[in-house]
């Protein structure tokens, strides 16, 4: 499955963007999917997760009560809502969507994941 991710940009510290990533066919429901993100020099970090339903969800320590991850299958797409964004939130994030898994479950760890998209820049200035 091919994921287009879009929507990053530059924002200042307290603002927000939401992130869109849309996987165009038929399967998109059978896919959990998720968001991680990569900053320089570091290791790619998880995000958010989210079950193929759309009824469980997981977030990383860093992102909890700020970010919301929620998908819409009608339109393929799974969108990742940051608010009060802050300059260590500045990397490129990646959608990524996991195959054989079952309904209500969520995937925290980039290798459980089967396909991934391009990634899209977000930084944020102080």
């Amino acid at each position: 499955v091919q994921l287009q991710a879009s929507g990053g940009g530059l924002v200042q510290a307290g603002g927000s963007l939401r992130l869109s990533c849309t996987a165009p066919g038929r399967t998109f429901s059978s896919y959990a999917m998720g968001w991680f993100r990569q900053a320089p020099g570091k290791a790619r970090e998880f995000v958010a997760a989210i079950s193929r339903g759309g009824t469980n969800t997981d977030y990383g320590d860093s992102v909890k009560g700020r970010f919301t991850i929620s998908r819409d299958n009608a339109k393929n797409t799974v969108y990742l809502q940051m608010n009060s964004l802050k300059p260590e939130d500045t990397a490129v994030y990646f959608c990524a969507a996991a195959d054989r898994t079952v309904m209500g479950m969520v995937r925290v760890r980039p290798s459980e994941y089967d396909h991934w998209g391009q990634g899209t820049q977000v930084t944020v200035s102080s």
